[in-house]
């Protein structure tokens, strides 16, 4: 694969920045056009660095979900298997309820792109890297019987999607979640 031109590079950098700061303001289904006026280039340069909304919207959450995968990684071998567990999930829904967009991103139907198959990327990252958390957390018994980092990624989501348009988005998921944790009916 050739080296890209300077330009090139100089216009993706451009365009993931501008890219991000649209998804801040508008959410996932920010305007593409939009994003290539301000990054000052025509709508096929943007079509030509990300043929698709999906390849934008992965290439602007990919540092972050680094990040995310990055403790979880750091976090399999804690002491404590649910705390572990629980401190990532945190994580994980502080930058899910704080990034406008991120949850929308992790729910969308990709059945019409080709080249993605039914799989969403950033949902299947997640869910891989937080897998060795949830393992750990079930055979310490601290996670419910069959419950899969999946599950917890789509709990998660869900909790992002509900809170979107709290004034806190980020408190209102935080306490979700830790209601979530504890269990909203508690056996008797």
């Amino acid at each position: 694969m050739p080296a890209q031109r300077a330009d090139a590079r100089r216009n993706h950098a451009r365009l993931l920045a501008v890219a991000e700061e649209e998804i801040a303001a508008h959410g996932a289904d920010a305007s593409l056009e939009q994003i290539a006026r301000v990054a000052g280039v025509g709508s096929a340069t943007v079509r030509r660095h990300f043929p698709h909304r999906r390849a934008l919207l992965d290439a602007v959450f990919r540092g972050r979900i680094e990040t995310l995968c990055s403790r979880a990684r750091d976090l399999a071998d804690a002491d404590d298997a649910r705390a572990a567990l629980v401190e990532w999930l945190r994580a994980l829904t502080e930058y899910a309820a704080s990034t406008r967009g991120l949850a929308v991103a992790l729910t969308r139907d990709l059945e019409a792109l080709p080249d993605a198959g039914h799989e969403n990327a950033c949902a299947t990252v997640l869910s891989e890297a937080g897998e060795p958390l949830v393992r750990r957390a079930a055979e310490a018994g601290a996670v419910a019987p069959g419950a899969t980092a999946a599950d917890l990624v789509t709990l998660i989501t869900g909790i992002a999607l509900a809170t979107e348009h709290h004034p806190d988005p980020v408190a209102e998921a935080d306490r979700l979640l830790g209601l979530t944790m504890a269990g909203a009916v508690p056996r008797g």
